[in-house]
């Protein structure tokens, strides 16, 4: 009689406590959480000063954020994560040097923070770029006629009238981003998929342990969508619902 699989499976394994590892795997998954939502908070910064520099910028400037929205976007984020990491801390320390201090130590968490960053700050600025442009420009007219300035008419009119069209497209980002950063693992900062690989090879549970880890990113995305839900419902207050 063969035996049951739920049998061969060492649940114990994922205890909180040693010699479990369920501990290790939700302080990797908390790893995770930090470095998306920093990554994902930065590249929205430089995703919105990407978007009005390409909309309302001199020629230079869009032509330098042509090149970087174009590069980011055609590399593949392996590579990018790799090469901002590596080269991008040799460049930093080679600067201090310069400049007559020592090597910097920078933690794996602003690292891994900085390279995210700038991956969704690329795709940030294309999405928020084509929520500016959906604003129906005759509201810009009529601020304008009521006399309010430019910084009144992004605040009032701009900002909440294209919300509603980003939404979509940087819920998209903030779920890419948490995908991310388990390419961190090959630069070994402990998120949730590196820690995972080294429970699995050090216990032989492959399965268990990897089945427990799709498992954390399957609840930290259901949880992403319902709090996305609420944030895009209450962006959308007070316009039509589409037929």
């Amino acid at each position: 009689m063969a035996a049951d699989p739920a049998t061969l499976i060492n649940w114990g394994l994922l205890a909180l406590e040693p010699p479990g590892w369920g501990g290790v795997l939700l302080g990797g998954l908390l790893n995770s959480i930090k470095i998306a939502l920093g990554g994902y908070a930065l590249g929205l910064l430089l995703g919105t000063g990407g978007a009005f520099g390409k909309l309302y910028g001199g020629p230079v400037l869009k032509d330098l954020l042509e090149v970087y929205t174009t590069l980011v976007r055609a590399i593949p984020e392996l590579v990018l994560i790799l090469l901002l990491y590596y080269a991008g801390t040799d460049l930093l320390n080679q600067l201090t040097a310069a400049m007559g201090y020592g090597p910097v130590d920078i933690s794996g968490l602003a690292a891994g923070i900085f390279v995210i960053g700038v991956v969704q700050g690329a795709y940030s600025t294309e999405v928020l770029r084509g929520a500016i442009k959906a604003v129906p420009a005759g509201q810009i007219e009529a601020a304008r006629a009521y006399g309010m300035a430019p910084t009144q008419i992004m605040r009032r009119i701009t900002l909440p009238a294209m919300l509603p069209h980003a939404i979509p497209g940087l819920s998209n980002l903030w779920l890419i981003a948490t995908k991310d950063t388990a390419l961190l693992a090959v630069v070994g900062f402990s998120e949730l998929t590196l820690v995972t690989r080294q429970a699995a090879g050090s216990t032989k549970a492959y399965l268990l342990f990897f089945c427990a880890a799709g498992a954390l990113y399957l609840a930290l995305t259901l949880v992403s969508n319902i709090v996305i839900r609420i944030i895009e419902t209450r962006a959308r207050r007070g316009m039509v619902a589409p037929a």
